[in-house]
């Protein structure tokens, strides 16, 4: 039977999609071998498992940012190297599309597989978000990517609890709640604040979507919760 030209040229373009989205490479390096958080990630997580859920959270970030192939970073290859410790007891760090987790965190986390995806979701959320041409405060960075973290259901125990913080720039956990607050004012929020963020940051991008400056947003949202 010969293929018609109707749908030749449609397969034709899916298979071009497809080549598109998945054409980001993702390795894994164990680079503390020796050490026992080393030996933990190889027995409770290894390389292909990481891969994985670089792939997996990779998706995840782009649903979450409402973005099809032509709207996100080029990005070619994202790594992951477990190191022996980084510096101050940081647990993981991520610089363009390197991201360096430390083994000594792994030998101090009680659920080891569980953290260890939590954090791989934030710290892929930082290969994938816009950052402002990096013009936009950290507390907005990192309270995305725990957003996107949230969103996942990789809430770990240490967390703040919704409504707590003194203010929406304490960053992480207490940002992300308040934009998941925002979130829900306006499906779409935080993808529209993201893809507003790939040329600049301001402030006022709270007014021009929710109507309300982000003062004004913190105060409704710290109500809710009775302050």
């Amino acid at each position: 039977m010969k293929n018609s030209p109707s749908l030749v040229v449609p397969l034709l373009v899916l298979l071009a999609l497809f080549a598109t989205v998945y054409a980001v490479q993702f390795e894994a390096t164990n680079n503390a071998q020796g050490t026992s958080g080393g030996a933990l990630f190889d027995q409770d997580i290894g390389v292909d498992y990481s891969k994985q859920i670089m792939a997996t959270a990779s998706d995840f970030i782009w649903t979450t940012f409402e973005q099809e192939p032509n709207d996100r970073k080029s990005v070619d290859l994202v790594t992951l190297t477990i190191v022996p410790k980084l510096q101050d007891g940081v647990v993981a760090a991520t610089s363009n599309n390197e991201i360096q987790y430390s083994a000594e965190y792994i030998t101090d986390s009680g659920t080891v597989k569980t953290d260890f995806d939590g954090v791989l979701y934030h710290e892929m959320t930082h290969v994938w978000q816009w950052n402002g041409q990096n013009s936009a405060p950290s507390w907005i960075i990192e309270g995305i990517a725990d957003f996107v973290r949230l969103k996942a259901n990789y809430v770990p125990s240490n967390w703040q609890k919704p409504g707590e913080g003194n203010s929406w720039t304490e960053g992480y956990s207490v940002t992300a709640y308040f934009l998941d607050y925002c979130n829900g004012l306006m499906s779409g929020f935080v993808a529209q604040m993201n893809a507003k963020m790939k040329d600049g940051y301001s402030d006022d991008f709270f007014v021009q979507l929710l109507g309300k400056t982000v003062d004004q947003l913190w105060s409704d949202y710290k109500a809710k919760y009775g302050n």
